[in-house]
């Protein structure tokens, strides 16, 4: 059980890397006023759900402790950063405050799983 928990930890890794990457590569553009949502950011996104989803099950299934008011914040932080990157995903031009939330909301998830024990 502990290789595939370890596995969908990897994975889970490998979204939060393309969301935030996609938007550390629009943050020119972003001064510029021309940043856009990338496709890297939603599957980045999808792929932190659906493996997130996943964790929660084999933890518990592990009987291994898991916060559920921790994995619930995450949870609603990434349900607002998916939303708006899935209504947004096709607008060539996104707005700067917007697209600097969804830039603090992926940071501030990551610092959420790092920091809350």
């Amino acid at each position: 059980m502990d290789v595939l928990i370890h596995l969908f930890v990897g994975l889970h890794i490998i979204g939060i890397a393309s969301l935030l990457g996609g938007f550390l590569t629009q943050m020119k553009a972003m001064g510029q006023g021309a940043a856009r949502f990338v496709p890297a950011m939603l599957h980045g996104a999808a792929t932190m759900l659906v493996t997130g989803v996943i964790l929660v099950g084999l933890n518990q299934a592990d009987d291994q402790h898991v916060n559920n008011i921790k994995i619930g914040v995450k949870l609603a932080l990434l349900i607002v950063i998916l939303g708006l990157v899935y209504v947004k995903r096709d607008d060539e031009k996104i707005d700067k405050g917007l697209f600097g939330l969804v830039g603090a909301l992926t940071t501030a998830n990551v610092f959420i799983a790092v920091l809350w024990t």
